[in-house]
């Protein structure tokens, strides 16, 4: 994804200018979001799986 970790710093420090302050509730929400998303995908692998075997 990255060509090395020059670019991961830069973008690291455009984030920062970006959001400055905000940062740690920009990252809460992409946390909160990632969570939900995995817990859906669970959600209908489940359904699947019990679909499939039943």
């Amino acid at each position: 994804m990255f060509g090395g970790p020059w670019e991961l710093v830069i973008v690291a420090l455009i984030a920062l200018l970006l959001f400055g302050k905000r940062l740690p509730e920009v990252a809460r929400s992409v946390g909160k979001g990632l969570s939900e998303f995995k817990k859906g995908i669970n959600d209908v692998q489940d359904e699947v799986n019990d679909a499939t075997y039943s």
